[in-house]
């Protein structure tokens, strides 16, 4: 960072917190109109520190494969503590498409361990998550909303993500859908079988050759035809050559 981004970003900070102070002695429409302002100065101020996204996304990633290997009660903490990570880097680079997804993923597997209700905030926070790493590249968490879609009971829409994921390459293989836990609600549903079955390898329908074999055989019968009856007939030089034989000696002798 240059000398001038710092004295500028200096400035936006001291501005967001004397907005964050005199918000607290506002009248309440004021107070939540300079309190959205400050928040814009903070997210300014913080916004376009490569390194530091970076940093925080590999530390919530970590943190969300070491939650996996915990007991539940180690996990939740650990869980939230990666969100928090990928809520911070997201603030410091909006367009980080591994910690849109990778938040989204977080909420989910909290969600899961502490089996919250599917009308709970960590289920909108992950589909929020998920829709903004699909704003961020086309179809790359488009499966994640299918699965919220399908624990939502929400078919159509499960379908249609399901579809923009196969469309985008983003789909996972048949049978690993077919295993996951958030397609319970949708995997014996006509229409998601259906789905399941277009996936499948084509194998393409064999040859018909029997029509090729009958003309092959019907061309073959046609160029024999004539050798036949050359066989079968003498032809008018050979009985000429008979003709003009001389008597056998046998004849003679009799």
């Amino acid at each position: 960072m240059s000398i001038f981004d710092s004295i500028k970003k200096n400035a936006k900070l001291k501005e967001a917190i004397k907005l964050s102070s005199d918000a607290r002695k506002a009248e309440a429409n004021t107070a939540e109109q300079m309190y959205k302002k400050a928040y814009e100065e903070y997210a300014e101020v913080v916004s376009g520190d490569l390194m530091r996204a970076e940093a925080l996304y590999n530390w919530g990633f970590a943190l969300l494969n070491q939650a996996k290997t915990k007991s539940e009660v180690e996990a939740i903490k650990i869980y939230q503590d990666a969100i928090v990570k990928f809520a911070f880097c997201m603030l410091i680079q909006p367009s980080y498409l591994g910690a849109a997804i990778d938040g989204g993923v977080a909420c989910m597997d909290l969600a899961r361990i502490k089996a919250v209700p599917l009308h709970d905030e960590l289920y909108q926070t992950a589909k929020t998550y998920f829709e903004k790493a699909n704003a961020i590249q086309a179809g790359s968490a488009s499966y994640n909303l299918a699965c919220i879609h399908s624990l939502m009971g929400e078919a159509e829409e499960c379908l249609a993500a399901l579809q923009d994921s196969k469309s985008r390459g983003s789909l996972p293989d048949a049978a690993d859908i077919l295993s996951d836990p958030d397609m319970v609600k949708v995997k014996n549903a006509p229409w998601f079988l259906s789905f399941i079955e277009d996936l499948a390898p084509k194998t393409p329908e064999p040859e018909v050759v029997e029509e090729k074999a009958e003309a092959v055989a019907e061309a073959d019968d046609v160029s024999t035809e004539p050798e036949a009856e050359e066989q079968l007939q003498p032809s008018a030089t050979a009985e000429e050559d008979q003709a003009e034989l001389p008597p056998s000696d046998a004849t003679d002798e009799k």
